[in-house]
């Protein structure tokens, strides 16, 4: 284990995130049998092999495999792939509308002139962890790099080694279309400022491994804070509501509040539940995931191991429950 005790909390089988089951099919088509997600059965084979514990280091993963699997949790392809253009995975992704433009993620495979291939490890590293590109360029935090900052560079590099084993696809990534004043880079220097702490993010020593587990996934893989929090005027994250739920969450959907609040967050479901719910997208009222939850459920969460979705569970029912937005039905939780 490396530091902070989090570096090898990864482990999964090998996946193959070009099989999406059907979009939300995956949720749709259980008809409210709990239990047996897409893959599931394989998934639970798997995870009683490598995930004997929370700690334990994935025994027989190629980096490719570790890659792969980190990649989904991180949910990169949802961005990275126009699904509705139908575009190769990673090859750049469709609009994605906030309130200050419309940005598009772009191509992330290996082609040396479209995506990232002439990308070192230092770079790719960087990029996550500090949101600089290779010219030295700042990203806009549409790019979760504030909460990918919070990974380990181990992790980082296994996700570039699964990237770098896919085909290069030689697509140009779309420009964005972001309004004035909010499209000069250099003013990202000032953001980051105000509103972004380096990471990664260290272990609790007063926690127990499960625990650390879950909250090094919702703070740095998962990244649920990205939609689920409110955010300021200038965009960036309201630390004191964190996880409350956010009016404008991704494209304009309502992110609800996940925080174990009774009324107004999930403080009425058990872990059980919370986990049934990354997996199938199914709440303890028999609703499904939809719009774009459906998409992280699809892609995400569900292909995390049955110890990883328990150690976000656990993680989640501990945080501070704040009473905010209403949960409303059929609404999403990450």
């Amino acid at each position: 284990m490396a530091s902070g005790g989090v570096t090898n909390f990864a482990g999964a089988g090998s996946l193959d995130l070009g099989t999406d089951c059907g979009k939300s099919a995956t949720v749709a088509s259980l008809n409210g049998i709990r239990g047996i997600g897409c893959h599931a059965l394989a998934r639970r084979v798997a995870a009683a092999v490598v995930a004997v514990s929370a700690t334990m280091p994935a025994w027989g993963q190629s980096a490719i495999e570790r890659g792969a699997y980190l990649t989904a949790a991180s949910g990169c392809v949802t961005c990275h792939t126009d699904a509705k253009a139908k575009t190769p995975l990673f090859a750049g992704g469709g609009p994605l509308v906030t309130p200050f433009g419309t940005f598009y993620a772009p191509n992330i495979t290996p082609d040396p002139e479209h995506g990232i291939g002439g990308w070192s490890d230092a770079d790719f590293v960087r990029a996550l962890g500090e949101g600089i590109s290779p010219g030295g360029r700042h990203y806009f935090p549409v790019f979760p790099y504030t909460t990918y900052t919070n990974m380990t560079p181990d992790d980082a590099r296994a996700i570039k080694t699964y990237l770098f084993s896919l085909a290069p696809v030689a697509r140009p990534s779309r420009a964005h279309d972001v309004r004035f004043p909010f499209n000069w880079r250099f003013a990202q220097t000032f953001w980051k400022w105000l509103f972004f702490e380096p990471g990664p993010l260290r272990a609790e020593p007063g926690r127990g491994a499960e625990w650390n587990r879950g909250a090094y996934l919702v703070h740095a893989l998962v990244h649920c804070g990205e939609c689920h929090t409110p955010r300021n005027v200038l965009g960036g994250i309201d630390g004191s509501r964190w996880l409350a739920g956010a009016p404008d969450g991704t494209q304009g959907d309502a992110a609800p509040n996940i925080t174990p609040d009774t009324k107004t967050g999930i403080g009425g479901w058990s872990a059980e539940e919370i986990a049934d719910y990354l997996e199938m997208g199914m709440d303890p009222d028999g609703d499904f995931a939809g719009s774009s939850m459906a998409d992280v459920v699809d892609r995400s969460t569900s292909k995390l191991t049955d110890a990883d979705r328990a150690a976000i569970a656990v993680y989640l029912r501990s945080v501070r429950p704040i009473h905010h937005q209403r949960r409303q039905q059929g609404s999403s939780a990450e």
